[in-house]
C-alpha cells in the first residue's frame, strides 16, 4: 500500500444478509480519509479504525487512468468534514473513486439490483427512501425505472421456473397415487421423494418472487 491508494475492506451491511465494500484514501503515515460510518462524515482516521481488523485491499486502475498520489490526497483533504453521505449517490466508494479518478461512481451500487436475490430486501426500504431524499426528481425517476426494469428481468426468469416446479409437484403427486392404487409402494415412495424435491424448489422460488414483489412496491412508493 502507498500514499494515494484507494483502499477498501469488506464489512457487514447493518440490516442486510450480505456484505459491502468500505472505501477510503491512504494519505500516508498510517492515516486514511474516508466517509466514516456511522457518523457519515468525511474524516481522517487511523488505518486500524478504517480496517476494523479486516483485511485491506487496493482498488487497481489501468495505468494512466488515475491522478498522481499528491493530487489524490489533495482531493481527499478538500472534502474533510463533508456531511453529504447518500447510500446510492454519494457513499464511501463514490468519494474514494472521485478522489482517485475524478469520476463519481460506485460499482457496488451499479451491481446492487442484479444481486437482489442474495439480500434480505424486506429491510431495504428505509435506506432507499433516505438515499432518494436529496436527489433531483429526474435522476430519481431514471434510477427507479432502471431498478424496476432489472426486477422485471429477474421476475421473467424466475416465474417460469416457479410454474414448472408447481406442475412437477402435481405430476408426482398423481404418479404416487396411481402407484399406490396398483400396489407399487416402491414407485410411490420414489414419486413422493421427487414431489418433495420439487416442493422445496417451489418454496424457494416463491420466496424470491415475494422479495421481488416487495422491492417493486418499495420502489414505486419511493416515486410518490
Amino acid at each position: 500500500m502507498a500514499k494515494g491508494d484507494q483502499l477498501y475492506v469488506w464489512r457487514k451491511f447493518a440490516n442486510l444478509d450480505g456484505v459491502y465494500q468500505h472505501h477510503g484514501i491512504d494519505i500516508g503515515n498510517g492515516n486514511i480519509i474516508h466517509y466514516r460510518k456511522p457518523s457519515e462524515v468525511v474524516e481522517k482516521t487511523s488505518f486500524d479504525t478504517f480496517s476494523k481488523g479486516n483485511r485491506v485491499y487496493i482498488r487497481q486502475y489501468p495505468r494512466g487512468f488515475s491522478f498522481i498520489p499528491d493530487i489524490v490526497i489533495e482531493r481527499a483533504f478538500s472534502r474533510l468534514g463533508e456531511k453529504k453521505y447518500n447510500l446510492l449517490f454519494n457513499n464511501c466508494e463514490h468519494f474514494a473513486t472521485w478522489c482517485k479518478t475524478g469520476i463519481n461512481e460506485s460499482q457496488q451500487v451499479q451491481d446492487f439490483i442484479p444481486t437482489i436475490n442474495k439480500l434480505n430486501t424486506f429491510n431495504l426500504f428505509d435506506p432507499l427512501k433516505t438515499a432518494f431524499k436529496d436527489v433531483s426528481n429526474n435522476n430519481t425517476e431514471n434510477i427507479i425505472d432502471s431498478a424496476l426494469n432489472d426486477i422485471r428481468v429477474a421476475w421473467d426468469r424466475i416465474q417460469p421456473e416457479y410454474k414448472e416446479a408447481l406442475k412437477e409437484v402435481d405430476v408426482w403427486q398423481k404418479v404416487a397415487y396411481k402407484a399406490l392404487q396398483n400396489n407399487r409402494e416402491d414407485l410411490a415412495r420414489e414419486a413422493l421423494i421427487r414431489k418433495k424435491t420439487n416442493q422445496s424448489k417451489v418454496n424457494e422460488l416463491q420466496r424470491e418472487l415475494e422479495k421481488l414483489a416487495t422491492m417493486t412496491e418499495g420502489l414505486i412508493q419511493s416515486k410518490k
